[in-house]
């Protein structure tokens, strides 16, 4: 089986295979590709507006190379949608995901993110998602994407302070990490809690979105094409890469 990640940032080097070596095995291997033109990075809307049509190009250049499955790497889960139309292996969104374990694992749960900016996002996708019910808080800890390798240390202590108060205040049952680019921190944050008396699961987006992409991919599902229906053929200028 092979999942590809698409990355969907220009920003060489905030993602890598070796970020995700230890997900692969015998029976499962991870590719990755960054988008060819959009933002640096993503902390708002329009940074993810801009992300999509290089997200539709690389789900479909993957599906052709021989891809079982998809998975778009930020917790704003964007273009997810459009993907899925354009394609016919699974597409997952880390959100989505993440989302929907820890509804079904905690009773709350609260997501601990970069920045103010990302906030309604995540707050909004919980509503589509159906899982606003149970979300408990959004927390930030002020790092833009960009700066979070600069500081392991203080990340992870940012993190921690976030996701105790989360936990403390605002009642959260378990955590998830919102930003992909926390890959690697849940283990110091589950552990931090479990300082403080906590026992509940800290969510970290890829590596949970890769098992579960994995299950479905060998259960045999994908998306429903009623829901998901593929675009009409029309003209579409400015886009080479795409060709519906």
């Amino acid at each position: 089986m092979r999942i590809h990640l698409i990355t969907p940032i220009v920003t060489e080097g905030v993602r890598t295979l070796e970020d995700v070596a230890d997900l692969n095995s015998a029976e499962l291997s991870i590719t990755q590709s960054l988008i060819a033109s959009g933002p640096v990075s993503i902390e708002c809307e329009f940074d993810e507006a801009m992300s999509v049509p290089g997200i539709v190009a690389e789900a479909m250049a993957a599906e052709r190379s021989g891809a079982d499955a998809i998975i778009i790497d930020c917790m704003g889960d964007p273009g997810l949608k459009a993907a899925r139309e354009t394609v016919s292996i699974p597409v997952m969104g880390p959100s989505e995901t993440s989302m929907h374990l820890a509804a079904m694992l905690g009773h709350t749960y609260s997501v601990v993110t970069v920045l103010d900016s990302v906030v309604p996002m995540i707050e909004n996708l919980a509503k589509v998602y159906g899982t606003s019910d149970k979300l408990a808080s959004v927390r930030v800890i002020n790092i833009p994407v960009l700066e979070l390798e600069a500081a392991p240390e203080k990340l992870t202590e940012e993190l921690a302070e976030a996701s105790v108060t989360a936990v403390e205040q605002d009642g959260a049952h378990a955590i998830v990490l919102g930003c992909t680019g926390f890959l690697g921190c849940a283990e110091a944050v589950e552990e931090a809690l479990k300082a403080r008396g906590h026992s509940l699961p800290v969510i970290d987006p890829i590596p949970a979105t890769v098992c579960v992409t994995a299950g479905i991919v060998r259960a045999g599902l994908t998306h429903s094409k009623r829901t998901f229906a593929h675009p009409r053929s029309k003209d579409l200028k400015g886009y080479p890469d795409i060709k519906i």
